[in-house]
């Protein structure tokens, strides 16, 4: 979309990436190879329950930045039609918001639409439809 002489872009508000969604095949294996590669230590791995699937996910600190490595365990989400259509790999850059509602309900009004969301210790989380347009999925996340 392109902006208009006075109109400020869409996604200015977001000043840096905060993280980076990868999938996987297997988390903890993956984990391994990071730490070992750049020499950092990842945060325990955590399994959580959606209400259409269950995931395995671990977060690397590489700077400010997050690298989730997120593993379909069962069911269907965003995350396994990913993995089932493309294999392993990039599948979100995700940016911290203080207020989620609000900045979906701005995006929506520039025809950005939502895919899924959810909650998970305490951090709400949206992904946008912005694949077809930027090549990758963009997630807000509003820490609790």
């Amino acid at each position: 979309m392109a902006k208009g002489d006075n109109e400020e872009p869409v996604f200015s508000k977001f000043s840096k990436v905060d993280q980076i969604g990868i999938i996987v095949k297997d988390v903890k294996a993956t984990m391994k190879f990071y730490e070992r590669m750049f020499g950092i230590e990842s945060l325990p791995t955590v399994d959580f329950e959606m209400d259409f699937a269950k995931l395995r996910v671990g977060i690397l600190r590489l700077g400010e930045l997050q690298i989730e490595l997120i593993q379909v365990l069962e069911g269907e989400s965003i995350h396994s039609k990913f993995l089932e259509e493309r294999g392993e790999g990039l599948h979100h850059l995700g940016f911290f918001v203080e207020d989620i509602e609000k900045e979906l309900a701005r995006l929506e009004e520039h025809g950005i639409k939502e895919l899924e969301r959810g909650e998970a210790f305490g951090v709400k989380f949206a992904y946008l439809d912005t694949e077809k347009t930027l090549g990758v999925i963009l997630e807000l996340l509003q820490l609790g």
